[in-house]
């Protein structure tokens, strides 16, 4: 059996919202939310009504960013994404710091919501039985976050962000104690999308600000693995060196791309559903998992293999280098080589070789160090990096 697959724009929250609910409960179509643009350039862009047809357990689509390769369409289920929101509710209710949270309460929309996490605040919000306040897309700041954050009316109160808003939020909050106070009534901020820098948790957390790390992607219907800690039923392995999730919340692959989903979800003899992230990583006895960065973001330089995750983990823990972001160049010499992107003017380069080689070894020390004024970054918050890989490319006009 099939049914109807229909495009709608992320921009029209509450239509959406609504889609979402008869989605959820198998009365509606499935719902593929997609970024509207302000002056559509496409008729596709600009058609949300266009009618696709899906298999009858997809009640919503998720269309990945393409950020480091060609973009996806995942399937999720109705049982996927609620089993998703009550693991969320439950782990928070469990590890709440504040007595009889439940982890049921009102979210404030911070993120585009064709982005999984953003499309989880309104699940959340239908799970619990509340309405979402939305902010406006556009530049965020904390002024904008604070007088939204103002029109939430439930005791309980959440939000997803990304690791560049709350180092915003944490920079204003510093300098001013009634934004401190609004990010200190909030249950959980759930952080995720790329890796939380543990300077900034430890800024947040002095102020009183409740912050949780999250790690997931749209296959496991969002954040998956809380504090390094798989939530709900989620199960954590490493195959190959490579990170293995199981769980209720996997989506169901790839629309139209039976290869891909055959190379990314696997089955065990015992009928175990597995998703190979792609991240390489670690899981302790106790099953924490630790995640060490893209598998194919390891290049080889000078015959020796070199992850830029860790080349770059390290680079912005140094002083003032906190937006640092590492890509691989090609190399006549070496093959190729890291190179240094960030806004820092003082930043310099003899000093960061010297660092990294010492940390991580000759090979992994940046051959260049780029200062730009401003990191491109997609509307999910996260560094362009194919803008960037072009931009540190020395055969770049």
């Amino acid at each position: 059996m099939s049914r109807a697959l229909r495009r709608m724009p992320d921009s029209d929250v509450p239509a959406l919202l609504s889609a979402l609910r008869t989605a959820l409960d198998g009365s509606g179509a499935a719902v593929l939310p997609f970024a509207a643009l302000p002056h559509p350039t496409t008729p596709e862009r600009g058609e949300a009504a266009r009618l696709e047809m899906v298999e009858d357990d997809v009640a919503l689509v998720i269309e990945t960013s393409g950020s480091t390769g060609t973009p996806k369409r995942v399937g999720l289920s109705a049982a996927a994404l609620l089993a998703s929101a009550r693991a969320s509710a439950e782990w928070v209710s469990v590890h709440a710091t504040r007595e009889s949270t439940t982890g049921l309460g009102q979210w404030l929309l911070c993120l585009p919501a064709h982005y999984v996490a953003g499309t989880n605040v309104l699940v959340r919000s239908i799970h619990a039985g509340t309405e979402p306040v939305v902010m406006p897309e556009g530049h965020f700041d904390a002024e904008n976050f604070v007088a939204h954050a103002a029109r939430l009316s439930a005791p309980e109160r959440y939000a997803s962000i990304v690791p560049v808003q709350l180092a915003r939020l944490v920079d204003a909050a510093e300098d001013d104690a009634d934004t401190a106070d609004a990010l200190r009534r909030f249950d959980a901020l759930l952080v995720g999308g790329q890796a939380l820098r543990p300077e900034l948790r430890q800024r947040a957390e002095a102020l009183g600000i409740r912050v949780v790390r999250t790690y997931g992607s749209s296959e496991t219907s969002g954040g998956c693995v809380y504090a390094g800690m798989p939530i709900g039923a989620t199960r954590a392995r490493v195959s190959g060196g490579q990170l293995e999730l199981s769980g209720p919340t996997l989506a169901g692959g790839y629309l139209g791309d039976p290869e891909r989903t055959a190379a990314a979800f696997t089955t065990d003899a015992d009928g175990t559903r597995w998703y190979r992230t792609g991240d390489l990583g670690e899981v302790s006895e106790d099953g924490r998992v630790t995640v060490l960065g893209r598998a194919d973001n390891v290049i080889i330089s000078g015959g020796e293999k070199v992850l830029l995750d860790a080349v770059e983990r390290h680079i912005a823990s140094l002083p003032g280098l906190a937006d640092a972001v590492v890509v691989a160049v090609d190399d006549a010499q070496w093959g190729q080589v890291p190179v240094v992107i960030t806004t820092a003017g003082e930043a310099e380069l003899a000093g960061i070789r010297s660092s990294t080689a010492a940390a991580l070894g000759r090979a992994a020390a940046p051959a260049r160090l780029q200062v730009v004024d401003v990191i491109p970054r997609l509307a999910s918050g996260k560094p362009d990096r194919l803008a960037l890989a072009r931009l540190a490319s020395p055969t770049q006009p």
